[in-house]
């Protein structure tokens, strides 16, 4: 039952990421993209450090300034700049297709990182893992879109963040984290605010989209962690696929996007590998669980 309920909090949490990705990409065309991450981070970060302080969460302790948390901050900023940008500069269909590729360089990085096993199979499901990225990008071709680099850039700085994660003070709440990576928007977004302009008075419409955005980052964040703490990570993990259908969704149905054929396929290959990657990494587990045999 609590993978049950883990699952449907993890597919809750995805439709959410989603929409707040729809809501930026709304608002970046009249606000530039720096300042959108400033007011999610700043209202987004107060709801959850509000949460945080009525649980009786400390905000600020010593263990916030250990290295895996200030690399950790880092590559949220990274990834936080290079996945906004693809937002607001290609389909958000073709940016959240990348996207999927994340679980497939954190399994990269646990290997060359962590020194954690990973066999001929695995190995494989991650080249063939990229190579859909490749097919969506198609490097050097016609349909070569230079913007979609920074989607890359996003995949690598989220996932840095994550294997950082796992390096992270176990005496660190996961709302702490999370209250602090929100926040973290508010300096990303200053420091893109340096290169883009100065700061834009929003009209209604706009400020109803930036606080859509909020809402839906701070039930993205919550509905994720209650995820992971419900159900088993090998079960609830695959299910973060499904963010894909909603912005495929979104994508068809307020942007007017139509993905081509090789994008279908470029994602196809990428959630295909990521799959059978969870799913071997699932089998591996039992197996290493199961006792040694009595002779």
């Amino acid at each position: 039952m609590e993978n049950l309920r883990g699952i449907l909090f993890m597919i809750l949490s995805m439709a959410a990421f989603a929409c707040e990705d729809a809501f930026i990409k709304g608002a970046a065309v009249s606000l530039p993209a720096g300042q959108i991450l400033m007011v999610i981070g700043a209202a987004g970060g107060t709801v959850l450090a509000c949460i945080a302080r009525a649980r009786g969460l400390r905000l600020i302790t010593p263990a916030l300034l250990s290295r895996p948390v200030l690399v950790r901050n880092a590559a949220e900023m990274i990834g936080t700049i290079g996945f906004v940008t693809a937002l607001t500069t290609i389909a958000l269909t073709t940016t959240s297709a990348i996207l999927q590729a994340t679980p497939l360089v954190i399994t990269l990085g646990a290997a060359l990182i962590f020194a954690e096993p990973v066999g001929w199979r695995r190995w494989s499901a991650i080249a063939a893992g990229f190579a859909g990225v490749l097919i969506i990008i198609r490097p050097g071709l016609a349909g070569f879109e230079p913007n979609a680099l920074w989607a890359v850039l996003g995949v690598l700085g989220l996932a840095g963040r994550d294997l950082a994660s796992r390096a992270v003070p176990k005496v660190i709440p996961n709302l702490q984290i999370s209250t602090w990576g929100v926040w973290m928007m508010v300096p990303t977004g200053a420091l893109l605010l340096v290169f883009s302009g100065g700061i834009v008075w929003p009209d209604a419409r706009t400020g109803l989209l930036l606080l859509g955005a909020s809402l839906f980052a701070c039930i993205a964040y919550l509905t994720i962690t209650i995820a992971t703490r419900l159900g088993d990570v090998s079960v609830v993990t695959p299910f973060r696929y499904v963010r894909l259908i909603f912005a495929l969704i979104l994508g068809i149905t307020f942007f007017g996007e139509r993905p081509d054929l090789l994008t279908y396929c470029g994602a196809a290959l990428i959630i295909a590998s990521g799959l059978f990657t969870l799913l071997r990494e699932r089998r591996l587990a039992r197996l290493a669980a199961q006792p040694a045999p009595v002779r």
